[in-house]
């Protein structure tokens, strides 16, 4: 009966944590969405905190049309894209080598990727920017090979972890029927890593859907640039209107909670799987 009470203390205390955190977490979100449907005196009289008496749109026209956001939309949309579809196809290619392939000097270049991961991002946005001006790569090319480098060594690493915990038998089966190394990593490999592939897909979505800094310097043309400089540069060209701040801030979220959600499964595979190697 103790160890039964205890118990019962043990899981209402964790579980009370939890949601503490959770609403914690939920809250701020919750309280922008609201907003985002009041009038700038509404939320002014209220503070924000009250529920919105009339969804108003007004807000949302106002920011995707007027303030053209629907372009910054479609230029994320399209880098984020672009970005992660070459880091899914070049880190599960390079973890597939490493994992199965022998070649000299394997190991060192797995460390080198391995070091670039302790390398602070901001660090090396200088340079990248210096290289990507001698280069004439400056804007959308040179954003999208910089953000492709910066992806990659964590994703060789979560790959390359999946790749090697995966059984050699399908591999020598399709080996037998004819496959070469590039089928057999695109037909019988590479599906085998969804989980993982998921949990590449939404970090990197999210890196590059919220880069600042690094956008901030590339982009010159307005037309090309992302969600997140447009934010900026709506915000501070014009006087601060809360409600049409929180319209703006909620389209820029939307893309990546939609995300998350369709592929949290996934994701929950992906990382439990991944603790459990580790």
């Amino acid at each position: 009966m103790y160890y039964k009470a205890k118990k019962l203390v043990v899981l209402l205390v964790l579980h009370t944590f939890l949601m503490s955190v959770a609403v914690s977490c939920i809250f701020p979100l919750v309280w922008m969405v609201n907003s985002s449907f009041k009038t700038e005196e509404e939320f002014r009289a209220d503070h924000g905190l009250e529920l919105a008496e009339t969804a108003y749109l007004g807000n949302y026209k106002e920011a995707i049309v007027e303030g053209q956001l629907w372009l910054a939309f479609l230029n994320s949309v399209f880098y984020t894209f672009v970005t992660v579809f070459g880091i899914v196809i070049i880190s599960s290619l390079a973890a597939y080598a490493f994992s199965r392939l022998q070649f000299p000097y394997k190991n060192v270049l797995f460390f080198v990727f391995l070091a670039a991961m302790m390398i602070p991002l901001p660090a090396g946005f200088v340079p990248v920017y210096v290289l990507l001006n001698k280069l004439h790569l400056a804007n959308r090319a040179g954003y999208v090979f910089a953000m492709i480098n910066m992806g990659l060594s964590l994703s060789i690493y979560m790959l390359k972890t999946f790749f090697d915990q995966l059984p050699k038998d399908l591999e020598e089966a399709a080996r037998i029927d004819g496959c070469n190394k590039f089928r057999i990593w695109w037909h019988v490999a590479l599906p085998l890593t969804g989980p993982a592939l998921a949990v590449v897909i939404i970090f990197n979505s999210l890196n590059v859907w919220n880069e600042f800094v690094l956008a901030s310097l590339l982009f010159t043309d307005e037309r090309l640039m992302p969600l997140q400089v447009r934010l900026a540069e709506f915000t501070s060209g014009n006087v601060i209107e809360h409600t049409l701040l929180m319209a703006s801030l909620t389209v820029a979220v939307l893309p990546i909670i939609l995300l998350y959600l369709r592929m949290q499964k996934q994701i929950i595979k992906g990382i439990t799987a991944g603790a459990l190697v580790g």
